[in-house]
């Protein structure tokens, strides 16, 4: 069976409920949310309506309430917001589309999370994981050379096709968040890493980044392969493709660069997402300057 992200069809869940929550789902395949988005909102919902059976019109706030509290009691608070936020929308869609009549999700459920700031390396961590970067095979190494000087997503960066690059002018086409297309840049060290990369390799794929056995190299492959580079290098925090994207922001913005600029290489819609590094820089001088100057 073909695996659509957008359909639940599972003998357990109510038929009626499956009609309500599929129509959901469709939706927000239509508004061009991502692949990945929509099947983590489809296996909350599905659990929720295994576990809890009830026609829609039957169900109280205090069965969800419960439900949430013997799942996901023991879990961090963002998988408890994670999880509130898909059942609020589900059910937000339910009520203007006339299958409930009454709000079902309480706002003053959300746990209380303090906004943490974005995680990135600092010029010693960079310079191990690249030293460590250098000892890999090629095609690792220039995938983390292009990680590190491009912002890329992991999944925008497996995306992408030979057909996509232009190594004279050091950009790349990716297809974002929603199946926006933007243009990116990567460095002048990177180019000629791929162009070597590029020279070297015999696969015959599409694909620019390509895993050991020639094929196109998948979102959890790159994830892993940070990982391994992370524990190399000796770094105390977790060193994931996000933290690439951390790191090469923070850079641009210590450099100088607008937000806006910024922004838009990182494939922001809303300016305030890009802000959050200002933050951090901000935090960043704070503590240097503390370091430096004790509590006078």
């Amino acid at each position: 069976m073909i695996d659509t992200p957008w359909c639940i069809n599972h003998s357990k869940v109510l038929p009626q409920t499956q009609a309500a929550a599929n129509e959901y789902l469709q939706s927000l395949q239509v508004s061009k949310r991502s692949e990945a988005t929509i099947k983590k909102y489809r296996s909350i919902l599905q659990r929720f309506f295994i576990e809890c059976p009830k026609e829609l019109t039957d169900l109280t706030p205090e069965d969800i309430l419960l439900w949430l509290r013997t799942t996901y009691g023991e879990k961090k608070e963002r998988t408890m917001e994670l999880v509130i936020t898909v059942l609020s929308n589900f059910f937000t869609f339910c009520l203007e589309e006339e299958y409930v009549h009454k709000v079902l999700v309480k706002s003053r459920w959300r746990p209380k999370i303090p906004k943490s700031l974005p995680k990135f390396l600092n010029r010693n961590e960079l310079a191990r994981v690249k030293f460590q970067a250098d000892l890999l095979p090629l095609r690792e190494r220039v995938l983390v050379a292009f990680l590190l000087t491009s912002g890329c997503r992991r999944s925008e960066a497996a995306g992408i096709n030979l057909e996509d690059v232009d190594l004279k002018s050091q950009t790349a086409i990716v297809l974002g968040k929603g199946k926006r297309i933007r243009k990116v840049h990567f460095s002048i060290e990177c180019a000629l890493l791929l162009k070597q990369y590029l020279t070297e390799r015999t696969a015959d794929s599409p694909a620019l980044f390509l895993d050991k056995n020639g094929q196109r190299v998948k979102p959890g492959g790159i994830y892993r392969l940070t990982r391994k580079v992370g524990k190399k290098a000796g770094l105390l925090a977790r060193f994931s493709p996000h933290v690439c994207r951390h790191t090469f922001a923070t850079n641009l913005l210590s450099r100088g660069a607008e937000l806006e600029f910024i922004g838009d290489e990182l494939g922001h819609r809303d300016l305030n997402t890009t802000r959050t590094y200002a933050r951090t820089l901000s935090e960043q001088i704070i503590r240097a300057y503390k370091s430096k100057m004790g509590n006078v």
